[in-house]
């Protein structure tokens, strides 16, 4: 089974919510998935987009608040009892969207070609998303 993994740095964008005139609520939406379409096309390697099923996994990775730090001498260091998962919006569903849309015609022909996923949202340092892509027969 051939596979692609690539990491595109930034904070991770979800996708979904409409303004009042049909177009994304953020403007930050569309320079995400162009970020992370640059990174799948250097990943296929000049290959065109796959034509049959694919699976995806897919980490989110968000920037620590202040309140996970301790303080004093320790600064800088994460609290122990700092939560690994992220637990509050943005949506795990419509942050897939927009990597799902962001690969259309790059890695598939279409996001409807995505029969299984694995995603997550942790804390960490580096926020981005880590994307590894299954092409499946």
């Amino acid at each position: 089974m051939r596979e692609i993994e690539f990491r595109v740095l930034g904070l991770p964008i979800a996708q979904g919510s409409k303004n009042q005139f049909g177009g994304e609520s953020s403007k930050f939406l569309k320079p995400w998935r162009n970020d992370i379409k640059v990174a799948a096309f250097e990943q296929m390697n000049g290959e065109p987009p796959w034509a049959g099923p694919v699976q995806l996994r897919a980490t989110f990775v968000f920037p620590r608040p202040q309140s996970h730090y301790r303080t004093g001498k320790r600064a800088g260091e994460v609290k122990a009892n700092a939560p690994g998962w992220k637990t509050s919006a943005p949506d795990l569903d419509k942050l897939m969207r927009a990597i799902g849309d962001a690969m259309t015609g790059v890695v598939y022909r279409d996001d409807a070609q995505i029969v299984s996923s694995a995603e997550s949202k942790i804390w960490g340092q580096n926020p981005g998303v880590v994307i590894k892509v299954f092409f499946l027969h």
